[in-house]
């Protein structure tokens, strides 16, 4: 008969294992080796700058090295941080993937969305009542990032994006290809000259996104033969050249998805009569969890309802990618 541990001896065979380190701290720097960022780890594991560095200076203290130093160029990982976080990082892949493992496949109450944050706000919010009615029973916890979650570690269970191409060990589907045309409010249209060439358009206060590149990129494809020199602000996300729009402070690039119900409504004025597409949303998720019946019924849904805002016309909608780095 097998002889069970007392508590004492219990401790005892923890204890050969050696101390380990809190686990909030060795998350945070997990996040911070990953991510390259103390900024960006915060965000991934949504808490304060402050807290993140907080951890790791303790995880430092804790240890008795240093494993991170910071630089005029940001965080740069020390000689035992490198060796920590390659130690660590298969510690959590592990853990995760012996979590997935032992989740069940079939359905889950819980669907974590991560997505870009114009179509969050702008599109999937408001749509939020029609989501539950269509998925009963589904918990949706949604974050608006322009992060990608680490799915291994379930940041979430799936993320919708804005690029070219999604890479990396994930699945995804194209749902739309759109078109993407400058909008100006009516209150703007009312006190400028009117946009009728795209030389017109190219001397106006125009609203970025992060950089100016997006517009460039836009009047190439838009056959503009010039050298494009750019003014107005640089703001963080489409969101946000959105709402500048709206309060009349200039001309922002948006899609039929971002900006359907401002057109609707007339809040917004879509300017010239141009077809130009930069990339697309596309819905990722990881492969293994790919065809759960939560996902899929998600996925359906997104696609349909896509399809009612853009009257039909989405790009790609049924094109579906199994996608490894190699």
């Amino acid at each position: 008969m097998r002889k069970t541990k007392s508590p004492e001896e219990e401790l005892e065979s923890g204890a050969k294992r050696g101390r380990l380190p809190p686990l909030s701290m060795v998350r945070a720097f997990e996040a911070v080796s990953r991510l390259g960022s103390m900024r960006k780890a915060a965000d991934d594991l949504n808490v304060g700058h402050t807290v993140v560095s907080r951890h790791v200076r303790n995880l430092e203290s804790w240890l008795g090295t240093r494993l991170v130093d910071a630089g005029p160029r940001g965080i740069r990982l020390t000689t035992e941080g490198r060796l920590f976080a390659e130690t660590v990082g298969m510690a959590f892949d592990m853990i995760a993937k012996s979590t997935a493992e032992l989740r069940p496949a079939v359905s889950r109450s819980v669907l974590r969305i991560w997505c870009v944050p114009g179509l969050a706000t702008r599109w999937l919010a408001p749509r939020f009542n029609q989501l539950q009615l269509a998925l009963p029973g589904i918990d949706f916890v949604m974050r608006a990032t322009d992060l990608e979650p680490d799915f291994a570690h379930y940041d979430a269970d799936v993320d919708i994006r804005y690029l070219d191409e999604p890479k990396g060990n994930v699945r995804w589907i194209l749902l739309e290809r759109p078109r993407i045309f400058p909008v100006a409010s009516p209150d703007w249209i009312s006190k400028n000259a009117p946009i009728r060439s795209l030389d017109d358009l190219v001397s106006q206060p125009l609203i970025h996104e992060e950089s100016r590149d997006q517009w460039r990129q836009w009047f190439h494809q838009a056959g503009y033969g010039h050298e494009v020199v750019l003014n107005g602000p640089r703001l963080w996300s489409a969101n946000l050249t959105v709402d500048a729009a709206l309060t009349g402070q200039g001309i922002a690039l948006a899609t039929r998805l971002i900006a359907a119900d401002d057109l609707r409504t007339g809040r917004l004025v879509e300017l010239l009569g141009t077809d130009v597409r930069l990339g697309g949303y596309y819905l990722v998720g990881p492969r293994e969890r790919w065809n759960e019946v939560t996902l899929a019924r998600f996925r359906a849904w997104m696609q349909q309802s896509i399809a009612e805002t853009t009257g039909g016309q989405s790009a790609g909608v049924i094109s579906q990618h199994d996608c490894a780095e190699e």
